[in-house]
C-alpha cells in the first residue's frame, strides 16, 4: 500500500475534512487542499493580511486505489484550463470568449478522479495568468515561469472514497507564528514576481505562441 504524508496550512486549529465542502472558485474547485511542502504549508496558514498565527495539520494519505490526475504529467496548458474552469483571470468580454475556447481545447475531464495533483495558484500566479491572456506572454517559456514563481505542489483531494483514505496524525498538529511565516510568504511572492516580470521582459520571450494564437489553432 502506498501512504504519502501531507500538510494543510490554515488558521484553523481544528479541522475536520468533509466530503463535498470547499470553494467552487478555488484552483481545482470543491476539495481539500494539502501540500508535501511542511515549510509551504506554514506559509499558507498565515498568508491572510490578518495578523493571526496558524496551524499545521499533518495527514497521511492511502492512495491504493486511488485515481490522481497530475498536471504536472499533463503540462502547463491543461492546468491553466483547469484554473479556467474555476477562477477568472480578467473581467473583459474578449477574455471569457477565449477563456471557453481554451477550456474546449486544453481541458480535461477530472470528474472521474479522487485527488487532483498540481501546481498552486498563489497570489504570484495572477500575474502570470493576467499577462498570458493578455497575449504577452509566450507558451515557451510558461512553465520556467511557474518555477520561477515557486507556486508550489498541492494536492486536491476531490471524492468520498478519497477522504475516507486521509487520516489526520493528531499529535503533529503544530502552531505557525503569524509574523515569521507571513513574512517568508510576502517576501517569496514580491521575488517570484521580480523574477516573472524580469522573464518575461527578456528576449526569451518572443510573443509568437500567446493566448490567442493557442485557441485559434
Amino acid at each position: 500500500m502506498a501512504k504519502i504524508f501531507l500538510y494543510h496550512g490554515t488558521p484553523n486549529k481544528t479541522v475536520v475534512p468533509t466530503y463535498g465542502l470547499g470553494d467552487d472558485k478555488h484552483d481545482y474547485g470543491r476539495g481539500l487542499y494539502l501540500t508535501e511542502d511542511y515549510e509551504l504549508a506554514k506559509e499558507w496558514a498565515v498568508c491572510r493580511p490578518n495578523e493571526k498565527n496558524g496551524w499545521v495539520h499533518k495527514y497521511e494519505l492511502e492512495t491504493n486505489g486511488l485515481k490522481i490526475l497530475d498536471f504536472e504529467k499533463l503540462g502547463v496548458l491543461c492546468w491553466l484550463a483547469e484554473l479556467m474552469k474555476h477562477r477568472s483571470a480578467a473581467d473583459s468580454r474578449r477574455y471569457h470568449m477565449l477563456a471557453a475556447q481554451f477550456i474546449r481545447k486544453y481541458g480535461v475531464d477530472t470528474s472521474g478522479y479522487d485527488v487532483i495533483k498540481g501546481w498552486r495558484a498563489n497570489a504570484s500566479y495572477f500575474y502570470i495568468a493576467r499577462e498570458f491572456v493578455r497575449d504577452n506572454i509566450d507558451i515557451d517559456i510558461l512553465e520556467e515561469l511557474l518555477l520561477l514563481g515557486g507556486l508550489g505542489i498541492q494536492y486536491c483531494i476531490k471524492s468520498e472514497k478519497a477522504y475516507s483514505q486521509l487520516t489526520e496524525i493528531d499529535e503533529e498538529l503544530s502552531a505557525v507564528d503569524y509574523e515569521v511565516f507571513n513574512t517568508k510568504y510576502n517576501e517569496r511572492d514580491s521575488k517570484a514576481r521580480q523574477n516573472m516580470k524580469d522573464l518575461v521582459d527578456s528576449d526569451a520571450n518572443k510573443v509568437t505562441k500567446v493566448f490567442s494564437t493557442l485557441v485559434g489553432r
